[in-house]
């Protein structure tokens, strides 16, 4: 075996040991060998939703779905579309709570089967775990961390940084790279949720998948 194939196994072990946590956790698992097999996987499970929610997640738009779920006839509710107004914006955020189906990605994944996020307003994990009628959650073996100690550490370091600047935030985080823990209005760390078992009245998937994905 090359090296990329040797990096890949060992990618694949940890992902499915993920997974195998998320089920006992009491989540619907899925092991995805690369980023198609996550589309194939939404694209067949929006089949009967009119409305689908987008949380703002760079691991979901690298899945490029958007387009050929449009194509499908659905209504798409993203929020960080240009040009759109603050009072836009908030009723987009509104209606992914009630939306047949929302995709988000994920901040870390534990091997015990953890889902860790940190966000700035709380719509993201607010549609996330309760209110849509399906969630399907996207992580990368990137995501994938020992504990939640680890998890948080993940975020603050190699998340919220690129992603402050990303959404044009005035923080030291953005200008430096690194985590001030700040007390900036721009702070996007705001809310951090632990979900350390399935939620009961959420059908939530999570696609665990062998490639680098978001940040």
């Amino acid at each position: 075996m090359n090296i990329t194939e040797l990096v890949n196994w060992n990618y694949e072990q940890k992902c499915r040991k993920a997974v195998q946590a998320l089920e006992k956790n009491g989540f619907t698992a899925i092991y995805c060998p690369a980023k198609q097999q996550a589309a194939d996987y939404i694209l067949q499970e929006a089949r009967d939703a009119q409305t689908v929610g987008f949380g703002g997640s760079m691991s979901v738009a690298g899945l490029a779905v958007a387009e050929k779920l449009a194509e499908m006839g659905k209504e798409l509710l993203i929020h960080g579309k240009p040009g759109l107004k603050p009072e836009e914006v908030l009723n987009i955020m509104r209606r992914q709570l009630t939306s047949d189906l929302f995709l988000a990605g994920t901040g870390a994944l534990t091997l015990s089967g953890c889902l860790v996020n940190i966000d700035m307003t709380g719509n993201r994990v607010g549609s996330m775990f309760f209110g849509p009628k399906k969630v399907i959650v996207v992580a990368g073996r990137n995501k994938i961390v020992d504990n939640v100690e680890e998890a948080v550490k993940r975020i603050k370091r190699y998340a919220a940084p690129p992603n402050a600047k990303r959404l044009n935030k005035n923080t030291p985080c953005a200008k430096t790279g690194f985590c001030h823990d700040c007390n900036s209005p721009d702070r996007i760390c705001r809310i951090m949720t632990v979900v350390e078992r399935k939620p009961p009245l959420t059908d939530l998937r999570i696609l665990v998948v062998n490639e680098d994905m978001g940040l």
